[in-house]
């Protein structure tokens, strides 16, 4: 009878993982940020020490938004993604869905943004490092015209390394949206995208509803506040939508006290499909790595469960 071993840092990190749910503008550095800010001649929101701290979801999404209006040229765009794909690759990280939000740069289009980040990841990826696919953000408040926009865009180009498609922004405040992308989410699915979105972190269970009723999605992207509806977690089980849970981003913005209190143990027992993921691994200050061993152990997992989960 093989002997399940138990987990130890050092076998999480060599082991080979797959990352779906990080984003692109959260991989950068605090120093990095300072020294965008001083080349751009911006003034530090707060101490660099103190950048990446944060008491609500809104909180962060006002930092977010701020270092983001530093990313301001292509070459920029290039070299974050050949960094972030650096960066995962230290981690064991072999492949990753990497969301980037359009609206979040704001000094380039969505056509600039999305090829300067194909040209960084091609060029890490033939460096030897992390294979990082594309999945372009829309955010809720955007008009559907636009989003519809950027999935002609990618049926017509095909642009290097787009994958799918997401859909983002606080819930609490822009409410029940996902019905205005109904269509642009069928013409992704008509031209073999996937499909995911963000939902039930600051909405609750009937933001999940609405994303799995309007959009036609293979993932979730959070959706952990499903488990407060039983209907919707058998849902989940039988059509086996994958929830691409974050537990250390969910405690940073408040949803949960602690890792322990989030229900990814749940899900699993109910037969949902869950990666583990980062969301936002510097300025959340978490790795992949880093996150597993916190699962793993709130779990008491053994490496075979790690490796389950990664499959």
């Amino acid at each position: 009878m093989a002997i399940s071993r138990p987990l130890s840092f050092d076998m999480l990190r060599a082991m080979p993982k797959v990352e779906l749910h990080v984003h692109i503008e959260s991989c950068l550095s605090a120093e990095r940020i300072e020294q965008l800010a001083l080349d751009a001649g911006v003034p530090m929101l707060r101490p660099r020490e103190e950048l990446f701290s944060y008491a609500s979801l809104a909180e962060f999404l006002q930092v977010f938004e701020w270092w983001c209006d530093l990313l301001r040229t292509t070459d920029i765009a290039e070299q974050v993604a050949y960094d972030a794909a650096v960066q995962m690759s230290a981690d064991g990280i072999v492949y990753a869905d990497v969301l980037t939000g359009p609206r979040y740069w704001s000094h380039l289009d969505y056509v600039s943004l999305i090829e300067a980040l194909g040209r960084g990841f091609e060029r890490a990826h033939e460096d030897g490092y992390t294979d990082c696919r594309i999945v372009p953000s829309i955010s809720r408040e955007q008009p559907s015209e636009w989003a519809m926009g950027l999935v002609e865009w990618v049926d017509k180009r095909n642009p290097s390394r787009v994958v799918g498609l997401g859909l983002d922004g606080n819930e609490a405040v822009l409410g029940r949206t996902c019905q205005n992308f109904e269509h642009v989410y069928q013409k992704a699915a008509d031209i073999g995208l996937g499909r995911t979105v963000h939902s039930g972190e600051s909405s609750g269970p009937e933001g999940v509803w609405d994303a799995l009723n309007f959009l036609q999605i293979d993932r979730v992207d959070h959706g952990v506040r499903a488990i407060e509806d039983r209907e919707l977690v058998e849902r989940l089980v039988t059509d086996q939508i994958t929830l691409n849970v974050c537990p250390t981003s969910n405690v940073i913005v408040g949803l949960y006290d602690s890792v322990e209190e989030n229900p990814i143990g749940r899900f699993i027992d109910a037969g949902i499909p869950v990666t583990v993921n980062s969301d936002d691994p510097n300025s959340m200050k978490i790795t992949l790595s880093e996150e597993f061993m916190n699962v793993g152990s709130d779990l008491g997992w053994s490496v075979d469960d790690a490796v389950a989960v990664t499959r």
